[in-house]
């Protein structure tokens, strides 16, 4: 797995997963939603751990800046 994930992108998709969790327990938002909610920050949050998405890799993307080689 190459890392295809930048910094900002990283800390975007864990500030998003820490919002969506904390309405989640304070019952903001609940039931189906809640549900689908919950494990879209789940995948937010273990992609940002691992700095590769999977989505990007199967559409040729990447957040990443490119590395200059001098």
């Amino acid at each position: 797995m190459k890392k295809n994930m930048s910094t900002a992108d990283r800390i975007i998709r864990t500030l998003i997963a820490a919002v969506v969790l904390g309405l989640y327990f304070t019952n903001v938002i609940s039931g189906t939603l809640g549900i689908i909610l919950i494990v879209v920050s789940v995948v937010f949050l273990l992609t940002s751990l691992v700095s590769f998405c999977p989505l990007y890799a199967v559409l040729g993307l990447s957040s990443k800046p490119k590395e200059n080689k001098v």
